[in-house]
């Protein structure tokens, strides 16, 4: 267990919310998505701070616990290894959580009461649902690296969300990548823009790919 965790400067977490999980991932060259098998429950972006929790299969006891050691912008990460046999959140954990500031919850695995959602300001995303109850046995772990979705999430690590997915963002990275996945935004609303109006590429469109398919060996 370690409750002493460093996380990104909320400042920084705030530029990436303005930016669309799909902008992010393709500056990151496209390696670091959760799974689509983790889906929203309802349309709540979802920007934050990795706080992470490792439990055995259908059992929350070390959530519980998580819930009092987290701070106001804190993502909560459960693995709990894609198991799906019990939920191991719902609506009195998701309450409780979104009073103490969680911005977001990711769940490896089940939960249930997702009715709530559709009102309740918490972005979460989860793996499945069901009604039946956890376990109350342990073991478990608190803050340290995790896997989640298929991807490895450490204790601070920046997390980004929308209807697409999840983006799971390196400390370290995120300075440089921020700026990269800005520019590459604008770039791609000045594209839209011009395609909206008709303004079509259409030549250089047909060019790019022409040239690619025929380096990948494409008859033509």
């Amino acid at each position: 267990m370690n409750t002493n965790i460093t996380r990104a400067p909320a400042e920084l977490v705030q530029r990436f919310a303005k930016i669309p999980s799909s902008n992010i991932s393709d500056c990151m060259n496209r390696l670091y998505s959760m799974k689509g098998s983790l889906r929203p429950y309802n349309s709540i972006p979802l920007a934050g701070t990795a706080f992470t929790v490792r439990v055995p299969a259908n059992d929350n006891a070390f959530i519980h616990y998580a819930l009092d050691l987290v701070k106001p912008g804190d993502i909560l990460v459960v693995d709990a290894g894609g198991e799906v046999g019990a939920a191991l959140m719902g609506e009195i954990m998701f309450t409780y959580a979104q009073q103490r500031g969680i911005t977001g919850i990711i769940v490896d695995g089940a939960i249930r009461d997702v009715d709530c959602l559709q009102t309740l300001p918490l972005a979460v995303y989860a793996k499945g649902v069901t009604p039946r109850g956890p376990y109350k046995t342990g073991p478990g772990e608190i803050n340290q690296p995790v896997s989640c979705g298929g991807q490895v999430v450490f204790p601070g690590d920046i997390l980004i969300g929308d209807a697409d997915g999840v983006i799971v963002i390196p400390q370290d990275d995120a300075p440089h990548l921020v700026d990269l996945a800005e520019a590459k935004l604008q770039d791609e609303e000045r594209r839209l823009a011009r395609y909206r109006l008709g303004e079509l590429d259409a030549e250089k469109h047909f060019k790019e790919y022409h040239d690619l398919l025929v380096k990948l060996g494409a008859k033509l």
